[in-house]
This record gives C-alpha cells, sequence and structure tokens, in this order.
C-alpha cells in the first residue's frame, strides 16, 4: 500500500469527526463549562488567599481537566456502533489502529486542546505565578493526550454496554492517577522555582508509550467488542 493512497483516508476521516464534532457543538461546551465551573468555584469554596490559591491551583486544574476530558469520553466509540459506522472500519482495508489514532486525535483536538486555552486563563486567575504557567501548559500538553489515549481503551472496551459510563470511570481513573500526579506536581515545584524537567519527562515518555500501544490496544478491543 502507497503512503500517499493511505493518508488520503486518514485525512478524510479526520476532516469527518472534525465535523461531526462542530455540528454537536452542545456535546463540545459541557466539558469545558464543567472544567470551568470546577476551577472558579473552588475558591469559593476554599478561601480566596492569594498565597493558598497559588499553591493548589496546580492540583485544582489539573483534576478539573481529568474529569472533564473522562466525561467527553461516552462519545468517542458508541454514535459509530450505533451508526454502523464502526463495523465499517473494522472491514475497511487500512490498519484499524491508525483509524484509532485518528479518532483519538480528533477527540484531543475538540477536547484536550481547548482546555490548555482554558487552562491558562484559569491559571492567572488562581494566582499560579508567572515561571509555574509554561510547565503547567506543558504538562497539560503532554498530558492531555494521555488522557484520550487511556481513556479511548476504556471506551473500547465499553462499546457495546449501555449506561456505562460508572464502568468506563472505574476502569479508566486509576491509570489516570500516574499522570495527574505527574501533571500537578510539574506546575507546582516550577511555581516554587524548582526545574520541572523530571516531571515533563515522565509525561513525555508515557505519552510515546501510549501512542505506540494504546492505538494497538483500541483496535483489538474493538473487535473483540463487536464480534
Amino acid at each position: 500500500m502507497q503512503p500517499t493512497s493511505l493518508l488520503i483516508p486518514l485525512k478524510y476521516l479526520l476532516q469527518r469527526e472534525l465535523l461531526l464534532a462542530y455540528r454537536q457543538r452542545h456535546e463540545l461546551i459541557n466539558p469545558l463549562v464543567f472544567f470551568s465551573l470546577i476551577v472558579t468555584l473552588f475558591p469559593l469554596a476554599i478561601s480566596p488567599n492569594p498565597q493558598l490559591l497559588q499553591t493548589l491551583a496546580p492540583g485544582v486544574i489539573w483534576v478539573a481537566a481529568l474529569l472533564a476530558s473522562l466525561l467527553s469520553l461516552d462519545r468517542l466509540f458508541i454514535a459509530d456502533a450505533q451508526d454502523g459506522t464502526l463495523e465499517q472500519l473494522l472491514l475497511s482495508p487500512h490498519p484499524l489502529s491508525l483509524l484509532v489514532f485518528i479518532k483519538i486525535l480528533a477527540h484531543w483536538l475538540v477536547t484536550g486542546l481547548p482546555l490548555l486555552v482554558m487552562a491558562l486563563l484559569l491559571g492567572l486567575l488562581l494566582h499560579i505565578p508567572g515561571q509555574g504557567l509554561p510547565s503547567l501548559l506543558a504538562s497539560l500538553a503532554l498530558g492531555t493526550p494521555l488522557l484520550s489515549l487511556i481513556g479511548g481503551i476504556g471506551a473500547a472496551f465499553t462499546v457495546k454496554l449501555r449506561h456505562s459510563g460508572m464502568l468506563l470511570a472505574l476502569l479508566v481513573l486509576p491509570l489516570y492517577i500516574p499522570i495527574l500526579i505527574f501533571g500537578a506536581s510539574a506546575a507546582s515545584v516550577a511555581s516554587a522555582g524548582i526545574a520541572a524537567n523530571g516531571q515533563l519527562a515522565w509525561l513525555g515518555s508515557l505519552l510515546v508509550l501510549g501512542l505506540c500501544l494504546a492505538p494497538l490496544t483500541i483496535a483489538a478491543a474493538l473487535r473483540i467488542g463487536v464480534e
């Protein structure tokens, strides 16, 4: 198979996913609203003290991003399973792992990327110092694709189950814990004036591992689920 003949269907699949997401804008707004509500209500529940908010802000933003990403996983494969698109992807002559990767990429573009922009604004709201914001954004840029990849594995295993939201959360939340620890720690130590190279390196290593293994795992889970 020529590389150019493979790129064309991948490009059209990405365009399709983005177009479907644009047509269902209300489903895209829900995670963003949820993310902003958690972060903005937190100072009202704890304290508006800038020093306290500066200490807790990285963890709050990361927990909110994790939950917002989890909120958007339900629609990843269920709609395709209901309208027959998933069966067509399985029957496609193109590698299923690459098709799955494109769907995960589209999910991150419409969910994870907007969270990065909002995290910058909300980080300023929570008084994160200037030296901590680059590490916060870098940790989210490395961590949110991992959230989509791991979430895609859970969504693939539960694609044929009704009311799978709770089961999906139970499957993926334990796998999210290392990402949460390294991501929040990177922003916290950077805010204190300490280099966060170690935490970012761990997130980068996990992302490379996820990019290599997650699409293959999702493809295998989808084949098992459909059969």
